[in-house]
């Protein structure tokens, strides 16, 4: 059965016993609060984590920027609908061997010529497309966000979060999100930005 935005958005009101709506468009608080939140947060959580579902793969022609030898100098433009790259390796796997590289903005540079195998984490928006666990995450996730403006009960900001937590301990006990070996070995921050020895 498809599934749509609205139905997820009832799905989190009903984590917080609250009514549902009929629209997204709806002239009422709820209707409001989780228009305003849904895309952002959908974004937010498909970028947290390297969720199997949403990661894409693409063959990406470089350029050479002429900054000379020994340094980053070839530049990757990441695909339209890239939230984040996947570290690069040499061949395009996993488990392949890491290469150095840095982001900026929609940009990737690397020390080797292209074309490049990159993997990454696609914007997904079609909801049909999502496995049933990130959707469980991100019903929870939205719940967070309006909890308290809508609500204005503390008990609900915990009761979200007990489900955003179980909802994610799932989705990693049945392996919906990849984890482990060279992807995982450093922190988000670490991976965007000016990675130059990356080891798993």
């Amino acid at each position: 059965m498809a599934i749509t935005p609205l139905d997820i958005a009832n799905m989190a009101l009903a984590v917080l016993d609250e009514a549902p709506i009929d629209s997204l468009d709806q002239d009422v608080k709820a209707a409001r609060l989780l228009n305003l939140h849904f895309d952002l947060t959908r974004e937010g959580e498909l970028t947290k984590h390297a969720w199997v579902f949403a990661i894409l793969s693409a063959s990406i022609p470089g350029a050479d920027t002429g900054s000379g030898d020994c340094t980053l100098n070839f530049v990757y433009e990441l695909p339209a609908d890239c939230l984040r790259p996947l570290p690069p390796t040499q061949n395009g796997e996993p488990d392949g061997m890491p290469v150095s590289w840095r982001q900026e903005a929609g940009l990737i540079y690397l020390d080797q010529p292209g074309p490049l195998a990159l993997r990454y984490i696609a914007n997904l928006t079609d909801p049909n497309e999502w496995d049933a666990l990130f959707t469980e995450v991100l019903v929870a996730a939205l719940a967070i966000k309006i909890a308290h403006p809508l609500t204005h009960k503390a008990g609900m900001i915990d009761i979200a979060r007990a489900a955003y937590d179980r909802a994610l301990d799932a989705a990693f006990s049945s392996n919906a999100i990849q984890r482990g070996g060279r992807l995982y070995a450093g922190a988000w921050a670490s991976q965007r930005g000016d990675f130059r020895s990356f080891q798993g």
